[in-house]
């Protein structure tokens, strides 16, 4: 059943065993993916098949009743197009999940480097009544098990795009797409961001031979405009043959033709994956977080050892705060690294890593007794030594919420910055099995079907009644849960306001080392290097670029924050 407004959406989500727990598919196959074990009980991650789950259909003859919650909507991206993409779609009518695919959709012909249709996601959906609801649209292993030398996964943000809209959207497909497909036809302006990845790392190899991007054989300079024809005509395709064509028609067949990896029959038999996502108590609040093979239970048991070890009285920016979140994060790494894995192949220990009482007797190691992870990248901490921006350190994210209170999280990425390198049809496609390899735990090996443990992590802050509060994520690879659980911390443990906690300055531990941002007081990194940490400064850039928005149910406002860091931007519409 596709919901026909917001107020249909509210009962849907009511109770965790609302409708959109169901395992959604691309509606392509009856193929079932590969079963998880068996566990006494369903793991959040891990899908319910459709018989067991009970049936939340709403009445619609009352799906137009009532008042709105709030008497503003709003949007927060990775770059103003995108904001400007969203607004359109509410403006028209559109709800927070219409608006969130349609600023996808922009972000991913802005910042191609980052995320788009090769690509895969994720995002939690939440509202005022109800429980929220987990998406994984990501990239996953092909049917053969075998992964390619690009490291490129079925591409799942086609997928997850066209089941969100078909699921919750009030506008058309075609209303939806229409600005991102004008602006790949008619380009933007690049911005100084964006000329950076053109003109550093691999970008001059990997566009070498892209018109669009070296327009006579010169690669785009801050201020030049960025047409894409290609990708308007695959935009075009994809408006006029449904997003189902990505997975079984023309663009299909071309994708397969092109790419090294990518089968007819893995694309036919992908799935998103719907499910519960994970939930800790974290001051007066629960933090709802990804669910595995993404690392949302290790942000909740940061924070929860954060809490516990006296956080929320220490001064932000001290060097007593940023020894005990660093601290607490070498606790959460150390789970990433060895207990997450894909729950619908291995079981995920999801209510030990956020059980609160357990976090707050664990533990938790200074930097002369920690080591880094056996399997974080060398060749990431060399780049970033050397003042330049790991490969991974990218994916895009946004927020969105309606006037119904509808409020949508949702990270998007292909990985590495530019993916695999490959361009087909106007867009790059990803490099996210790669993973498997940086995190090669035994709970986290390739097989068909599979998702890899990594990095993006959307989340939401819940109040006592239930009620989203917050929205909140970051591109920044390995920097994103440090990102967000200083956010947090400060928003909800300290009551910051949320633009002080969106731009005091980051920073990230990985054994001895101490990574902070350029800016921190020299008395600050003294009393840290007295501690044990051995210090190194990095650049602004490398701490992402958080995207947030707060929820007032009682003023009925929404208040955003800019991340001075990238291109970000949020909007408030009256």
């Amino acid at each position: 059943m596709i919901l026909q407004s917001t107020e249909a959406l509210r009962p849907a989500l009511a109770g965790t065993a609302a409708a959109a727990l169901v395992l959604t598919g691309c509606g392509l196959t009856d193929q079932e993916p590969p079963p998880a074990e068996e566990a006494e009980e369903t793991q959040p991650g891990e899908h319910l098949d459709p018989e067991d789950v009970p049936e939340a259909d709403p009445d619609e003859e009352d799906t137009d009743a009532g008042e709105p919650y709030l008497s503003q909507q709003a949007v927060s991206a990775g770059h103003p197009e995108a904001v400007a993409a969203a607004e359109e779609i509410l403006a028209q009518g559109g709800n927070a999940v219409d608006a969130a695919v349609a600023a996808s959709f922009a972000v991913a012909v802005i910042e191609p480097v980052a995320s788009g249709i090769g690509g895969g996601g994720s995002a939690i959906l939440a509202g005022p009544e109800g429980e929220p609801v987990f998406y994984d649209y990501r990239e996953v292993v092909n049917n053969d098990g075998d992964i390619p030398d690009t490291g490129t996964g079925i591409p799942g943000f086609v997928a997850g795009m066209g089941q969100l809209h078909e699921e919750y959207g009030q506008l058309s497909w075609e209303e939806v797409l229409e600005p991102s497909r004008v602006l790949a036809d008619e380009g933007f302006e690049v911005s100084d961001y964006l000329a950076e990845r053109i003109t550093t790392g691999q970008g001059p190899e990997y566009l070498a031979e892209l018109e669009a991007f070296t327009p006579d054989g010169a690669s785009l300079q801050a201020g030049d405009d960025l047409v894409q024809p290609e990708l308007a005509e695959t935009m075009e395709r994809l408006i006029d043959a449904g997003w189902e064509d990505y997975y079984t028609g023309e663009l299909a067949a071309s994708l397969v033709e092109q790419a090294e990896g990518i089968d007819a029959e893995s694309l036919e038999s992908y799935e998103v994956i719907t499910s519960e996502p994970v939930t800790g108590e974290v001051g007066d609040y629960d933090v709802v977080s990804a669910s595995p093979s993404l690392p949302g239970p290790a942000l909740i048991q940061m924070l929860q050892i954060a809490e516990a070890e006296g956080i929320a009285e220490m001064e932000p920016g001290s060097a007593e705060y940023i020894d005990t979140l660093s601290r607490a994060w070498g606790v959460a790494e150390e789970t990433i690294f060895t207990d997450l894995g894909d729950p619908n192949f291995v079981e995920v220990p999801v209510d030990e890593i956020t059980d609160p009482a357990a976090n707050a007797e664990l533990e938790v190691p200074g930097p002369a007794a920690a080591s880094a992870p056996l399997n974080s990248t060398d060749r990431d901490t060399a780049q970033l030594s050397a003042g330049e921006e790991p490969a991974h350190a990218n994916t895009t994210h946004i927020v969105v919420v309606d006037e119904d209170g509808l409020t949508v999280s949702m990270t998007n990425t292909i990985t590495d910055f530019w993916g695999s390198g490959q361009a087909v049809d106007g867009y790059f496609l990803n490099n996210a099995l790669d993973r498997f390899e940086h995190i090669d735990s035994p709970a986290n090996q390739p097989e068909p079907g599979r998702r890899t443990v990594t990095w993006s992590n959307p989340t939401m802050v819940l109040d006592a009644d239930g009620r989203p509060v917050l929205g909140v994520g970051t591109p920044g690879g390995q920097q994103i849960l440090n990102i967000i659980a200083d956010i947090i911390i400060q928003w909800g443990l300290q009551d910051i306001p949320l633009e002080e906690a969106v731009t005091s300055l980051r920073f990230r531990g990985e054994g001895e080392a101490l990574y902070l941002e350029e800016g921190h007081p020299d008395e600050v990194i003294g009393q840290l290097q007295e501690t044990g940490w051995d210090t190194e400064l990095w650049p602004s850039s490398t701490y992402g670029s958080a995207q947030v928005l707060q929820i007032d149910y009682e003023a009925e406002q929404i208040t955003g924050a800019d991340d001075p860091r990238r291109d970000g931007a949020h909007a408030i519409l009256e």
